[in-house]
């Protein structure tokens, strides 16, 4: 999905198919059917519905990102928590920014996969605009946003 010049990516479903048969953690995933609903979805960005089947499964995203460019992530490479749909996903169903009604941090790495720095945003900050000021930096190749509660990955951002 692209917002402007930016290039908004969620877990490609191939990634997604993998991580269902074994994680970047090594462990194979338990799919559960969410009974509530609201789980950040990182395949589709959009939350769990009621009665969806869903899995959590530990993912590296800088890792992957890393292999494709051909660099090494370091010390940053890091993997944690992400939930995806256990049975198949068509990705993002519509071109916005996601999950940006709560704080969040906005993560900035260059081209060899270091950290450039952070940056808390929130409602009612304009994410987008946040965004292309972290792009601003000719030396930012890519931007994490994450949550703030857990840290955890929701998705990547580049350049469109």
């Amino acid at each position: 999905m692209t917002t402007a010049t930016l290039l908004v990516r969620a877990v490609p479903p191939q990634v997604v198919r993998e991580l269902l048969v074994r994680d970047d953690a090594g462990r194979p995933a338990a799919s559960f059917v969410d009974g509530e609903g609201g789980a950040p979805l990182r395949c589709c960005l959009r939350r769990s519905r009621p009665g969806e089947r869903i899995a959590l499964v530990s993912y590296a995203p800088l890792r992957r990102w890393a292999a494709e460019t051909g660099v090494d992530p370091g010390a940053y490479d890091e993997q944690g928590p992400v939930f995806v749909h256990a049975e198949g996903c068509e990705g993002p169903e519509r071109d916005a920014l996601p999950f940006t009604s709560a704080h969040r941090v906005l993560r900035r790495y260059s081209a060899d996969g270091r950290i450039l720095g952070g940056r808390l945003v929130g409602p009612p900050e304009d994410f987008a605009s946040a965004l292309r000021e972290a792009f601003a930096d000719p030396a930012v190749a890519l931007v994490h946003v994450r949550a703030v509660e857990y840290g955890c990955f929701l998705y990547e951002v580049g350049r469109g």
